[in-house]
């Protein structure tokens, strides 16, 4: 289990890498780290990974939401869990989670989409 201390100004690589642990810990599949910088300037980094059911897909942005808040990274933006379709995206401003069941991940294929995107730092998505 990743351990915590305060973390508010976290550089974006690092609060990444955490959030990699903390999806990591409740079983995560498929986690990827994308430094998407080069390509847009909306964030610098996705945590991307898979959730074997809505259930955890809910428990595995949960437990990131939870832990990251207690100690004071908090989301700019964050969905409400109730009627989710499958994708959950948190937004932590330098890095985006995406919690995805894998029938989504496939047909989305954010990986294939921001490694075949051009560089292009001023792109706004």
């Amino acid at each position: 289990m990743a351990s915590i201390v305060s973390k508010k100004n976290l550089p974006a690589k690092e609060k990444a890498d955490l959030i990699r642990e903390l999806a990591d810990d409740i079983k995560a599949e498929s986690i990827t780290v994308m430094d998407v910088r080069p390509k847009t300037s909306v964030t610098s980094f996705f945590v991307i990974c898979t959730g074997t059911s809505q259930v955890h897909v809910n428990a595995i942005a949960d437990n990131v939401y939870q832990k990251l808040r207690k100690n004071g990274i908090k989301t700019v933006r964050a969905p409400s869990i109730a009627g989710n379709d499958g994708w959950l995206l948190y937004d932590y401003g330098d890095v985006i989670l995406h919690v995805m069941l894998e029938e989504k991940r496939q047909f989305y294929d954010l990986e294939t989409l921001w490694e075949t995107t051009p560089d292009n730092p001023d792109l706004i998505v």
